[in-house]
């Protein structure tokens, strides 16, 4: 049976979703990872290499994170300025095989880190697949791969900020599906991102998502859920729609009306709960994109962080 991408969901409705019931010591959990990652030594190093796009300098770089992880990425520099903006960019769940020169924005001094499992981070214990990638650890928040995922984001911002001390008053968060979702679990204790776009979140609403017939990593969730509810017990610390309740800094949300891989009502929760200053651009479709949405989104992507230029 075909699924319905709006799962039953207009606007109105999806405006109206909320998110589950947080966990007592939820915030407490976060904070202490993030202390930890903060006293990690990093052991960071950068080395140029060659640079497919003549008009900017690539480094690839590489550095530690939770469990002695070694997490590999890229740096990318635009020629002949200099940036005063530093952006930390996260990928979707089919990994990143290389930086991305086109985004949106400022020129800025900006580094795209892998997470865990996936290409210059790729590894025996972490599947490469979104569907098994998800399931990872999951039995026990403190194994959860997600964790990992999060400790990365956190690493980087680290990097960017050593590596490149002139933008580091002035960092800025971009991260869609996967790394909407994962950035959204991060954002609300790194004090060093000062302004976010997250493109049609995941993970918002784990409760109210594995009832959905999602397809892509909500669809291996599901199934997990349906021999073992418990997993929500473990969920409940991943949740986006959580996690955004927590987040003060201005963020930027593209939402999409209809999308099989990531429930609307899902990213929706997340957006909904920001606790922040917040603006939402409406998608008529996340996967996939359409051609039309992405104009319009790039646009207010452009106009969202020059407006958050603070020097």
């Amino acid at each position: 049976m075909k699924t319905d991408p709006t799962f039953g969901y207009d606007l109105t409705t999806l405006l109206a979703v909320g998110g589950p019931v947080e966990p007592p010591d939820f915030a407490d959990f976060w904070r202490g990872q993030y202390a930890r990652i903060r006293e990690l030594p990093l052991r960071w190093r950068i080395g140029e290499t060659d640079c497919p796009h003549p008009g900017y300098t690539l480094w690839e770089v590489g550095y530690d994170s939770l469990d002695g992880f070694r997490v590999g990425g890229w740096i990318t520099q635009p020629r002949g300025i200099s940036p005063e903006i530093g952006l930390v960019v996260g990928h979707g769940y089919g990994g990143r095989e290389g930086p991305d020169f086109d985004l949106p924005g400022p020129p800025a001094v900006t580094i795209f880190p892998c997470a865990r499992g996936f290409h210059r981070s790729a590894h025996p214990d972490f599947p490469a697949d979104s569907q098994r990638h998800v399931l990872a650890g999951i039995e026990r928040r403190e194994t959860y791969v997600h964790l990992g995922c999060v400790a990365e984001l956190w690493g980087a911002t680290s990097v960017l900020a050593e590596a490149f001390p002139e933008i580091a008053r002035t960092v800025f968060y971009i991260g869609g599906s996967f790394g909407g979702g994962i950035g959204a679990l991060a954002l609300p204790w790194e004090d060093r991102i000062r302004r976010a776009y997250l493109d049609v979140p995941s993970f918002g609403n784990h409760p109210l998502r594995v009832q959905l017939r999602c397809s892509g990593s909500g669809l291996a969730v599901r199934r997990r859920f349906l021999r073992d509810p418990r997993v929500l017990d473990v969920l409940a610390y991943f949740d986006a729609a959580i996690a955004a309740r927590h987040i003060r800094i201005p963020v930027l949300v593209s939402a999409a009306l209809a999308d099989p891989a990531v429930p609307p009502p899902g990213q929706f929760a997340v957006y909904n709960a920001l606790a922040g200053p917040k603006e939402l651009v409406v998608r008529q479709s996340g996967h996939p994109a359409r051609v039309e949405d992405d104009r319009a989104v790039r646009s207010a992507v452009e106009r969202w962080f020059e407006t958050g230029r603070v020097f």
